[in-house]
């Protein structure tokens, strides 16, 4: 049902979907490769196809993905993108696993309560969340356990 009443294959949709987000190809680099394979296409059309059908395959993939484990280590990090400087709010879980990742131009509560908000609504709620000693990110634990999560634990430094 998914691409019902699609002028274009199937697998030329996913394939090109796949090619566009797994490697660094243009749409219009797509639309090449395609008209090489006797597939004439415009470029828009595999926009389209990658705003249509990304959404969807992101939610079939996340049925797969591993779960994260329920003791989470939340840090921060000021990096370089494009040559601005921005912060990197980042989760791992015990066994390093990516949680969640959230940039941003600040670092502040502002920041760091999306940042464990969206990471929550994703993975659930953890048993425990080990900061560093940023004191906007354990106020915004704080703020979150108030609010919405009490079951939330949070450890400093080391853990407790």
């Amino acid at each position: 049902m998914l691409f019902k009443g699609c002028h274009f294959d199937r697998e030329i949709i996913t394939l090109c979907v796949r090619w566009y987000v797994t490697y660094k190809l243009s749409y219009r680099n797509l639309a090449e490769m395609m008209a090489e394979r006797h597939l004439d296409m415009a470029h828009t059309t595999i926009m389209r196809w990658v705003q249509r059908y990304v959404p969807e395959f992101v939610k079939q993939w996340r049925r797969y993905a591993r779960s994260v484990g329920t003791s989470w280590r939340v840090d921060e990090t000021y990096i370089k993108i494009k040559g601005n400087w921005v912060y990197l709010y980042r989760g791992v879980d015990k066994e390093g696993q990516t949680i969640d990742f959230f940039l941003s131009e600040r670092r502040n509560i502002a920041a760091a309560k999306p940042f464990l908000q969206q990471a929550i609504e994703k993975r659930g709620t953890p048993q425990k969340i080990m900061l560093d000693g940023y004191a906007a990110s354990h106020r915004a634990v704080a703020e979150l356990r108030r609010t919405s999560y009490q079951r939330l634990s949070l450890c400093g430094q080391t853990a407790i």
